[in-house]
């Protein structure tokens, strides 16, 4: 892959593992959406596609707690361990947004 990150910007190397997985469920989560698309064309019955949903929701969330996990584990820690607090205060905010 080319090395055409921005010197200002924040990037994070992941293991092939790591982004095998978080690829899996974007892709899985794409495809719930699709499938909600595909309903509302298809004039599917309110509930079912609520339910649907739902279920895409709560995929993302599971994304989500992945990557955060990953974050926390990586990111945060590695900065701990350098006697820095600014992963961890962004941890905060962070966690401050998602709890809204």
């Amino acid at each position: 892959m080319p090395d055409n990150k921005c010197p200002h910007c924040k990037t994070k190397d992941r293991s092939d593992e790591e982004i095998k997985d978080l690829i899996t469920r974007l892709n899985r989560i794409e495809g719930q959406i699709r499938g909600i698309r595909k309903m509302v064309e298809e004039d599917a019955y309110c509930v079912d596609i609520l339910t649907q949903v739902s279920a895409a929701r709560c995929s993302l969330n599971s994304f989500s707690k992945v990557l955060l996990g990953n974050h926390i584990k990586t990111c945060v820690a590695e900065d701990i361990r350098k006697g820095s607090d600014e992963k961890t205060e962004e941890l905060v905010e962070l966690l401050q947004k998602l709890m809204k």
